[in-house]
């Protein structure tokens, strides 16, 4: 295992806890069984345990999962937390990049992932960092897509770090939204004089953020007003559709120019070349001439807004699900402009419902103009609804604007499920 004696220095002789049990708990696990065969440790699974466990005093680290709250951990044991995230970047931060965003960082990732031959990707794209250790060497080129949860306790950021965008997301998970956006920062902050952060001058937010801190990286703004004619170039031989797939394209072949030492122009060949990702404007077919798509990764306005604007046929639009009090007036302003192609809206769970309600009461009802609206919480009859509503030749998109935990596991079984019913009753 390459700096197999590094890990180990961080973690032999300490007393550990293993705070939440899924898929990085077991990891967590695994590492601690694998480095120090023998040594002693606990585990605790559930905000209830976890509570209990963390006040104690015999414990002097705690690995958090991502999935676990701060505030669940007793306040006292703050100092000593950690993640198997800030313990892989404390060993092997100087050969990773690492992208985060509200949106688009799966995207973004592994699109720096295929223009890098070689690069190993993992992270939140579901492969947790200590599942690659047998993966590296010394040359190693580790592309880690990081969630807000995975990067909220660092001591150490990536070598290259990529900052995409910033909205109002997770608001369930920490106490205000302030607090998801400092999660955010640490991608940077922790950074050392000789690394590099990208950030998207395009995201006004991010960018005000970012100006306000004291990052110590190397700073890489961009921004798609401000692109050479070679990059211009570049970005047409992008397979992704939209605008906000064009900044990510950018940031990722600017981090692999940067990387790889090479001019941009060698990259044409690779970038023309990347698939997208499922659930994220996916296509799914045409299917008694109407044409859906499948955008179920889309759990904030900002994105809604985004598959709106880059499907300009868009007749009917499935959005809600469950409720984590996030604002949607972004997207009832958007919605209330003309817009002569969408007609029908469906509305699902208690976010469809509060975004109907809310709507209903502007003095500008963005649903007085549609053809129909509809509430309803089973797949199977809005897709049915569906196929009734939408005129032939025009788009039905599920692209919710609401995360899928009230009726599924996460978005992937919402959007299989959404493609499943599609073809069922073509």
């Amino acid at each position: 295992m390459y700096r197999e004696e590094q890990l180990k220095a961080l973690l032999e002789g300490h007393r550990i806890l293993i705070a939440g049990y899924g898929r990085e708990g077991r990891s967590a696990e695994t590492l601690i069984q694998r480095l120090l065969p023998g040594a002693g440790y606990a585990v605790a699974d559930g905000n209830e345990q976890i509570a209990t466990e963390s006040a104690k005093d015999c414990y002097d680290m705690i690995i958090k999962s991502p999935g676990v709250p701060m505030r669940v951990l007793d306040r006292d044991c703050w100092p000593m937390v950690t993640s198997l995230t800030d313990i892989f970047l404390q060993v092997y931060g100087d050969m990773t990049i690492g992208v985060t965003g509200t949106k688009g960082k799966s995207t973004t990732a592994s699109l720096i992932h295929h223009l890098l031959p070689g690069s190993i990707l993992a992270g939140n794209i579901g492969i947790p960092l200590f599942d690659i250790l047998d993966e590296l060497r010394e040359d190693s080129t580790v592309v880690a897509e990081l969630s807000c949860h995975q990067l909220e306790v660092l001591h150490r950021s990536p070598h290259v770090a990529v900052l995409l965008n910033l909205y109002q997301e997770h608001l369930d998970h920490y106490d205000d939204y302030m607090g998801y956006k400092m999660a955010k920062m640490q991608i940077g902050l922790h950074q050392r004089p000789e690394d590099h952060l990208f950030w998207c001058a395009d995201a006004a937010e991010l960018a005000s953020l970012v100006r306000s801190l004291a990052m110590p990286g190397v700073q890489h703004p961009y921004s798609l007003s401000d692109i050479t004619g070679e990059e211009r170039e570049l970005l047409e031989s992008c397979p992704l559709p939209g605008e906000h797939n064009r900044s990510n394209a950018l940031v990722a072949c600017r981090v692999a120019s940067l990387v790889l030492c090479q001019p941009l122009f060698t990259l044409h060949s690779q970038l023309s070349t990347f698939h997208g990702l499922r659930h994220r404007l996916e296509l799914v077919g045409t299917y008694r001439g109407i044409i859906f798509y499948n955008d179920s990764i889309s759990t904030i306005p900002a994105a809604t807004i985004a598959a709106l604007n880059t499907l300009r046929e868009v007749d009917t639009l499935i959005l809600g699900g469950f409720d984590r009090g996030i604002d949607y007036g972004l997207l009832y302003n958007y919605l209330a402009a003309p817009r002569a192609c969408l007609r029908n809206i469906i509305f699902v769970g208690k976010a469809g419902r509060r975004m109907h309600d809310e709507m209903s009461h502007l003095h500008y009802d963005p649903l007085s103009r549609l053809n129909a609206v509809v509430i309803e919480d089973d797949y199977d009859t809005i897709v049915r609804q569906c196929y009734a509503l939408t005129a032939p030749g025009k788009i039905c998109l599920l692209s919710p604007a609401a995360a899928s935990y009230d009726s599924f596991k996460n978005f992937e079984e919402r959007g299989d499920t959404f493609i499943k019913l599609v073809r069922k009753y073509a």
